[in-house]
């Protein structure tokens, strides 16, 4: 990858070549009989002429308005930090804990994909932003996990299977209720490591805009929140950025393994491995807004359509799910507690080991 962020939109947008594969190794220009391919062309007409009917504030607006009022709201939170009343402080521990979740999980998601601006130029300045200042990762390993493995080979075992996501000596309860509160501390950890072997002005620049991100809060919290011990200051941090790691984490795991994995060399066509390898969750207020539709309730749309904004996601899912029904497709969709009463109940089988190989006949 030349640049951050390196998106590949090509073959996985709405409007740019539909009719590319899940990899962007080929196209069906010289397949066009084959009626699975024209499945996801005929879904992304669909999905195009939605597209061009919404309006800007559709398109980015609105995803541009949460994460401003996300920041606006830092002000507030670091001053019900220096409150001498128990209940304010509690209070601002939620106000910064939740405007952190929105900014990096909803903010640094949709910047991965390029979603917050059209302008390469500004799509790489927001990248780096969210992913590295606010999330405290490194913007080209970030990218390039997301985009080009995670996205390109979904539940593909080995390549885009989730499975960084596995710890498989820690017990259940652990890795599900416990592990996921030191995410604060693993990640910029995480991002040092995945740092060798780039160049040496990506190295400084990460570090520097990770600690530049670390600092600022501790500065604020200083400064601002009136905090007089510097170790209160880092576990007031901990405690802010933790505060949504569980459903981060369990969200994560949630929405792909334990469904179809997929051999490498034989792989579905895109809406094949798309519809049965990725799960919604219901619409739930609280993360619908926090993480953003395409993590939680439109994560079949997303992976469809991973350059839509999450408002589009939410505006094309009544169109997609109509489509994939009719087509007698899967769209695939059950309840956070659902989910975690499974993965609970069948840990061993789905986290410990791998989970097997799906074969969809006649599909390959």
């Amino acid at each position: 990858m030349t640049s951050v962020p390196d998106t590949g939109k090509e073959g996985h947008g709405v409007s740019e070549r539909p009719d590319c594969d899940s990899a962007g190794t080929g196209c069906a220009g010289g397949a066009a009989a084959d009626d699975r391919e024209s499945l996801m062309m005929e879904l992304t007409r669909l999905v195009q002429r939605v597209v061009r009917e919404s309006s800007w504030w559709e398109k980015r607006g609105i995803d541009c308005a949460i994460l401003a009022a996300a920041f606006l709201s830092l002000p507030a939170a670091f001053l019900l930090l220096g409150s001498s009343q128990g209940l304010l402080v509690v209070l601002g521990v939620l106000v910064m804990a939740t405007a952190h979740a929105v900014i990096t999980i909803k903010g640094t998601h949709l910047a991965s994909h390029g979603a917050l601006s059209e302008s390469q130029a500004w799509a790489e300045f927001w990248a780096v932003f969210f992913i590295e200042v606010c999330g405290s990762f490194t913007a080209r390993v970030g990218v390039h996990t997301h985009i080009k493995m995670h996205h390109a080979h979904t539940n593909i075992l080995g390549l885009g299977d989730s499975s960084t996501w596995k710890i498989p000596f820690l017990p259940r309860s652990v890795y599900l209720f416990l592990a996921p509160l030191g995410v604060p501390i693993i990640t910029p950890l995480v991002a040092l490591s995945q740092l060798r072997g780039h160049s040496l002005s990506l190295a400084l620049r990460t570090v520097l805009m990770v600690s530049l991100g670390l600092y600022s809060q501790f500065w604020l919290l200083i400064q601002v929140s009136g905090f007089q011990s510097p170790a209160r200051a880092l576990l007031c941090m901990l405690l802010c950025r933790a505060l949504y790691s569980l459903p981060y984490i369990h969200v994560n795991i949630f929405q792909h393994i334990g469904l179809p994995m997929f051999s490498p060399t034989q792989r579905p066509k895109r809406i094949h491995q798309m519809t049965h390898g990725v799960l919604n969750l219901p619409r739930n207020p609280l993360l619908d807004w926090t993480f953003g539709h395409s993590l939680i309730s439109c994560h079949v749309e997303h992976h469809l359509f991973p350059f839509l904004s999450d408002n589009m996601c939410l505006k094309v899912k009544p169109v997609v799910s109509r489509y994939l029904r009719e087509k007698k497709l899967p769209y695939q969709e059950d309840s956070y507690l659902s989910r975690l009463q499974l993965f609970f109940n069948k840990y061993q089988e789905l986290m410990v080991f791998a989970p097997p190989i799906t074969e969809l006949v006649g599909v390959q």
